[in-house]
């Protein structure tokens, strides 16, 4: 768990709704559900507009990744590799395909199954280099949904708040009216640009580090695996992959 996010969330929503407090105005008087549904209804239908389906959806799906980032086990991989360079000192390189029952990742097997092979290391670092770049872009892509969520979100607030002033226009004759088209403006606002600069902004950053975890990793590993196929010391693989652990 994220704690960092949680406590970030949590301080910022209640710095605007303690200086609402404190100000002497009514926490209920930000609650209003017309402007909610303008501002996040036509932000999330402009991200769609923009986006692919499959963009969209793995987007949505990464957002947990804010409060439980994904398990990146360098440590456990430092290990797998050393094992696995001291096996193949050993017994060659054929002997690592005993090992494949034991990698799950499909990247990781993959790279593992091509080294059994007898592939050339540089044709090895080619082949993963390009599944690397292509997962990194498509994980971009994704998390960039909400980066353009909170692109859009200002605007959409803003729409919001001219809406709410054509409805004061139109009811300048009944007084009982004014009230609600002022608050839908306003409110409309505060929704579009709060959502943004707390919500979308910050969530598109997190996510885009994470991505950037990942392809680190996923770059250590092939690391390892062209110092085993060159015959490397295991000791000097396992200091060079130390090295991506911070």
């Amino acid at each position: 768990m994220d704690v960092i996010s949680i406590v970030g969330l949590l301080l910022g929503l209640a710095a605007i709704l303690g200086g609402q407090y404190l100000e002497g105005g009514h926490l209920s008087s930000l609650v209003q559900t017309t402007a909610f549904v303008i501002v996040m209804g036509g932000t999330f239908g402009a991200v769609m507009l923009q986006s692919p389906f499959a963009t969209f959806m793995q987007g949505m799906s990464m957002v947990k990744w804010v409060f439980t980032p994904p398990v990146l086990g360098q440590r456990e991989l430092i290990d797998r590799m050393t094992e696995w360079s001291h096996t193949a000192r050993r017994e060659g390189l054929l002997a690592l395909e005993g090992h494949l029952v034991e990698v799950e990742d499909p990247f990781q097997r993959r790279g593992l199954q091509l080294l059994v092979d007898g592939a050339e290391p540089d044709r090895v670092r080619e082949v993963l280099d390009v599944e690397i770049g292509t997962q990194e872009g498509q994980l971009k892509l994704a998390a960039k949904i909400w980066e353009s969520a909170g692109g859009y979100a200002p605007t959409i607030g803003i729409i919001g708040a001219v809406m709410g002033l054509i409805h004061v226009m139109e009811n300048l004759s009944d007084p009982s009216k004014l009230g609600a088209g002022i608050a839908v403006a306003f409110v409309a606002t505060i929704y579009g640009v709060g959502s943004a600069n707390l919500i979308f902004l910050p969530i598109a950053k997190k996510l885009l580090a994470h991505v950037s975890r990942l392809t680190l990793v996923r770059e250590m590993y092939v690391d390892g695996l062209i110092g085993i196929a060159n015959g490397d010391n295991p000791r000097i693989i396992e200091s060079r992959l130390q090295g991506y652990v911070v």
